[in-house]
């Protein structure tokens, strides 16, 4: 069936629209420029001014006649039953709903039968302009991707476009949508990207620490009951020589016996927010009875989901830059475009690993079963284990099938970390909730290695090798040739 398309965007007005102006006071340089455009900052606060024309909290609508009432009348799993026994879905507030994991989450969401919105400064964006990085593949404006998922399916996502640091965006957002779960996505996601100089490791910590408070005073102030489930890091934990419980460990020591929050080593400025995410989140739990679930999430690998595959409009992002891109996804794309694929040192670093498609998974089950009042869970989010030795491995043998010829480097490497480890991490709980793990096979690997071949001609191969040194950070911004 044809469609057709209308929109239109209520815009409401909002001293938030100064957020952009703001951060460019408070941080001179945390929206710095790796190229000397020289009158840079000028040129990006000409981009502000461009924005404050148009306010900037905004909500998107879409009319659209559907394909089919399939759609439209799809069993419904993120609904309550009402006191008169109609359901009533559940409003999830999608924080950072515009990036990798974020944009899949709201589609899934959506698709399930939630009712939706997106909180989102963009800033993602951004740091590629900054950076001259791309993704691998084209991606669609946050608006044309939302009217296209109204045209497929018939369901609205809102949209709600500002910075969560300021804080009465962030309450009108909360006090315009009452979502009865904020899925916190909004963070600077990057360990390579704190550690490029001094600027960049204050705004990740700025930015997600006082973001998160934000989050945390609004759903005090506006929606108490709202359960606040939070994207944490399998990073937090670091290596220890003992096996990594979830969230909290108990120990006996001088004849008592405590459960405690497990160790935290972070190994980056990224990391360390995290931590102190964390810390804020189980504090105001105990002091204000808040509830919420930390998703320590481990490595993120692939690109589709059911979701991003019904048009090419709804494509997720895919990383493989230095600073941005995960492992595996790397590796693939450096397989495709005849690169070696780059190990870091003696590649022996272990982490945990999951599909993109078990991250939605496990949001969704976070929300369908919320923590009580007053509670802090933390699960470990993800699925298998890997070394980086063993992924390119992986790698190279699903290539090797394709016919191509893929090599393994050892290149020094960039970050402070053991590369030689033990590392055994719990992740029963999930898995208790009915999560079920979509596991790293060949035809997965198959899959994204044909993908990453579909789009090597998007590859800027100067982009593949690392240049962000955890030893070299400085105060000076640092700058790089175009």
């Amino acid at each position: 069936m044809s469609h057709v398309l209308s929109t239109s965007c209520s815009l409401k007005l909002s001293s938030s629209r100064k957020s952009y102006s703001r951060a460019l006071d408070r941080h001179p340089a945390s929206c710095p420029t790796l190229f000397n455009f020289g009158s840079s900052r000028g040129a990006l606060r000409r981009l502000v001014l461009q924005e404050k024309r148009t306010q900037r909290s905004c909500v998107a609508h879409a009319a659209t006649i559907p394909i089919s009432q399939e759609s439209l009348t799809e069993t419904s799993s993120g609904s309550d039953q009402t006191s008169s026994g109609s359901a009533k879905a559940q409003r999830v507030l999608v924080i950072g709903g515009d990036g990798y994991c974020g944009w899949a989450t709201a589609l899934h969401l959506s698709k399930k039968g939630y009712e939706v919105a997106i909180a989102d400064n963009l800033i993602r964006r951004l740091f590629d302009h900054q950076l001259g990085l791309d993704s691998l593949t084209p991606i669609a404006s946050i608006h044309n991707r939302l009217r296209c998922w109204k045209s497929l399916t018939g369901k609205t996502i809102e949209l709600y476009i500002g910075d969560i640091c300021d804080f009465e965006f962030l309450s009108e957002t909360f006090k315009s949508f009452e979502p009865d779960a904020a899925v916190h996505f909004g963070e600077q996601r990057s360990a390579p990207y704190s550690m490029i100089d001094r600027t960049r490791a204050v705004f990740t910590q700025h930015n997600n620490v006082i973001g998160t408070l934000n989050v945390l005073f609004a759903i005090k102030e506006f929606r108490e009951q709202c359960h606040l489930v939070k994207l944490g890091t399998m990073g937090e934990y670091g290596t220890p020589n003992i096996d990594i419980e979830e969230g909290y460990i108990t120990i006996t020591h001088n004849g008592r016996t405590d459960t405690l929050p497990y160790p935290k080593q972070a190994s980056s400025f990224y990391h360390l927010s995290k931590v102190h995410d964390s810390n804020n989140i189980a504090f105001t739990c105990k002091a204000w009875g808040i509830r919420a679930t930390d998703l320590n999430q481990g490595v993120v690998y692939g690109v589709r989901t059911d979701e991003t595959e019904m048009h090419k409009v709804l494509c997720n992002r895919f990383d493989y830059d230095g600073v941005f891109g995960t492992a595996l996804n790397r590796f693939c794309v450096q397989a495709a475009v005849g690169h070696p694929l780059t190990v870091y040192g003696k590649g022996g670093q272990t982490r945990g690993y999951l599909d993109i498609r078990d991250t939605v998974q496990c949001v969704e089950l976070a929300i369908a079963n919320p923590a009580e009042s007053g509670e802090f869970r933390v699960f470990n989010q993800f699925t298998e284990q890997f070394s980086v030795h063993e992924l390119a491995s992986l790698a190279t043998k699903a290539g090797e099938k394709l016919g191509l010829d893929v090599k393994t480097i050892s290149v020094p490497n960039p970050r402070v970390e053991a590369e030689e480890h033990y590392y055994n991490a719990k992740h029963t709980k999930l898995i208790e909730l009915g999560l079920k793990p979509h596991l790293l096979s060949d035809s997965l690997l198959d899959s994204l290695l044909n993908f990453a071949i579909r789009f090597k001609d998007r590859v800027d191969m100067k982009q593949i090798m690392p240049n962000v040194s955890w030893r070299k950070i400085g105060v000076k911004p640092k700058t790089a040739a175009a």
